[in-house]
């Protein structure tokens, strides 16, 4: 790719980030596990092809399996109804009264024109009849080309009993139709607000998902062929996952994404050596061991996210950008957040920028001896990290050197999905929820996140874990997915407020510990990490956000996702990243003349940084004899459970 071209999109992964439940995960503890692939294998078909009856079919036992099917089953709604029944499980009238009155405004528009009504029911079933005629024709042997087909990308409908079966072909196509008309209905609402459109948009899209036929086992051939195949012992041991999860979840639905015993925090997961050398009630601060015989001068504070933990970036070995960079010579500290009670429900966004990253710039200081230092955020962490530096800038504190920005958003304009679940009436539902707790559940927002995907991170689960009846690969990204953590009720309502609901921080009306926030008054140099398929962090919102910072800023966007895009060592020539398109406040035009490289950002960033810090000293004991260890990292913070 030339820099005057706009760099082509590379195939999205199933998954972006993280891998699919057909997908043996990198790393993971199995023979020949492969790495994270941008398609996932297809499971092995049984001998039987499309339309012969299975060979393995037992009826006795398929009989014996059905009464085992019924007791698993008794079980799996007594988990649902056990917390229903003590009055301890979450109450979701709130959401679905919401989401009602989300599709009773495009209804408005509609039945406000009867015309209009009726063209729309011909349009739907026009298509319908013309999936029956072309059915009819495919049945009489001959060809034709579908009225609807999937994305070649949309693994829902990979399996060869789609295409050869003319009967489960109408019905895959009789849903895209519908699917499509569905979001037509909304798209072509005239009038409608933009944040109850974007609303509707993405309702239809998860109802859509919800209902797809590959979901079903009486609708999916595959499902069909596996339930014939082993006498149904499938769908047995998919009942006893579901209870299971039923139960793990304490009456809501927690779907595994991966196999929970392979992984532990401390054992093969978070293992760079380090210490504990300072904690308070919100954080504990990790130093890493040096591995090399010198370091750059200047030592490099993290301030990961807290609605996650912060190994995401210290995997197994191979995968730990911390390592990675203590590998490079860099001195790593860590800030690890912790997992909130009720105790913690006023802290608030000061609080976690004085007792989190100022307090982990006085100990840095201490450790290393140097009073300046180069900050990295990752996520909702960069953003608190953009606002400390804009109440520094204020304040006439200087000791950020420079900064670096993981998929960071500053500007929430171009937020994406996740703007569908703030607006007042929801924020005042989940405030009142939050004082009533005193946090939110950290379960809350991995669904949001879970849902901005769902076809990638819950309907092929549901499908592999409770039709299938398999157990999930172990993956240790899928682990740490898992691993959420809790919010205190004051830091998240600030959040929401000031980021997604107004935008007070990038219009500079927020405030932190009395302070006005300018963003453009932060003036120190700045790598800005985007990733080209992120649903979290949108390529877009991050460049936007970034063009309002006054000093240097070196903007890239790599390949892949949110996760998988960051944490992306060299050693596996995965992806590529794009750089050096021209300043200015449009992004689609930064794009079209960045520059294409192959591999991992990792070693762009450690040209940068050592562009701003070429100084070296010998390395660093850990604590810097002034700071006594506490524990081994990766500290009992991030090891807490919510």
């Amino acid at each position: 790719m030339t820099s005057s071209a706009a760099p082509s999109a590379p195939p999205p992964e199933p998954i972006p980030g993280v891998a699919t439940p057909a997908q043996p995960a990198e790393g993971a503890p199995v023979a020949a596990a492969p790495a994270v692939a941008a398609e996932p294998a297809l499971p092995a078909r049984p001998a039987s092809s499309a339309g012969e009856e299975p060979k393995n079919l037992n009826m006795e036992t398929f009989a014996h399996n059905l009464a085992q099917l019924v007791e698993e089953s008794g079980k799996a709604v007594a988990a649902y109804l056990a917390p229903r029944e003590a009055g301890r499980a979450d109450d979701l009238a709130d959401d679905i009264a919401d989401a009602l009155k989300t599709v009773g405004h495009v209804a408005e528009y509609w039945m406000a024109d009867p015309q209009r009504v009726v063209e729309a029911q011909t349009r739907l079933m026009g298509g319908y009849l013309s999936v029956w005629a072309n059915t009819m024709k495919k049945l009489a042997g001959e060809k034709v080309e579908p009225v609807a087909a999937p994305d070649p990308r949309d693994v829902r409908f990979k399996d060869e009993g789609w295409r050869e079966s003319p009967i489960f072909d109408a019905l895959k196509q009789a849903y895209l139709v519908t699917s499509n008309w569905a979001n037509d209905m909304v798209t072509e609402a005239e009038g409608l607000d933009p944040h109850v459109r974007h609303k509707a948009e993405f309702l239809v899209k998860q109802i859509s998902n919800a209902v797809s036929p590959s979901n079903f086992v009486l609708t999916n051939p595959e499902l069909i062929r596996e339930t014939l195949s082993s006498s149904g012992e499938n769908l047995v041991k998919g009942m006893r996952n579901l209870a299971e999860d039923l139960t793990e979840g304490g009456g809501t639905l927690k779907i595994r994404q991966t196999d929970r015993n392979a992984f532990e925090v401390g054992r093969n997961l978070g293992i760079t050596p380090g210490k504990v050398v300072y904690e308070n009630e919100l954080m504990q601060l990790i130093q890493y061991a040096p591995t090399t015989p010198s370091v750059k001068k200047t030592p490099v504070l993290i301030v990961p996210p807290w609605i996650n933990k912060f190994y995401i970036l210290d995997l197994t070995p191979e995968k730990s950008l911390i390592k990675w960079l203590v590998d490079q010579g860099v001195t790593v500290f860590t800030i690890s957040w912790v997992n909130p009670d009720a105790r913690l429900a006023a802290k608030g966004f000061d609080d976690y920028m004085r007792d989190g990253i100022m307090a982990a710039l006085d100990m840095v200081a201490l450790a290393s001896g140097e009073r300046r230092v180069h900050t990295m955020g990752y996520c909702v962490g960069g953003t608190l990290l953009a606002s400390t530096l804009a109440y520094m800038a204020e304040t006439g504190d200087d000791r950020i050197a420079s900064t670096t920005f993981l998929t960071t958003q500053i500007d929430f304009t171009h937020a994406g999905d996740l703007k569908v679940f703030v607006d007042e009436e929801q924020l005042q539902v989940m405030e009142r929820k939050m004082k009533q707790m005193g946090y939110l559940e950290g379960s809350k927002m991995a669904s949001a996140f879970n849902m901005l995907r769902s076809n990638d991170l819950i309907w092929p689960y549901v499908v592999n874990n409770y039709m299938k009846g398999k157990a999930p690969f172990p993956f240790d990204l899928l682990y740490w997915n898992s691993t959420s953590t809790r919010m205190p009720a004051a830091n998240h309502s600030y959040y929401l407020r000031n980021c997604y609901l107004t935008n007070n921080i990038a219009k500079g009306k927020a405030e932190l510990a009395g302070v006005k926030l300018d963003m453009h008054k932060v003036s120190v140099p700045t790598y800005s990490l985007a990733t080209r398929e992120d649903h979290i962090a949108p390529p877009k919102s991050v460049y936007v956000g970034a063009n309002l910072l006054s000093g240097p800023v070196r903007y890239v966007l790599a390949g892949s996702g949110h996760i998988a895009g960051v944490v992306n060592p060299p050693a596996k020539m995965k992806y590529q990243y794009w750089s050096d398109g021209p300043t200015g406040p449009d992004y689609d035009l930064w794009l079209e003349g960045a520059q294409e490289h192959k591999g991992s950002w990792w070693p762009d960033w450690v040209n940068w940084f050592g562009s701003w810090h070429p100084e070296e000293v010998p390395a660093r004991e850990v604590g810097g004899g002034r700071l006594t260890p506490i524990e081994d990292a990766p500290g009992r913070y991030v090891k807490a459970q919510s």
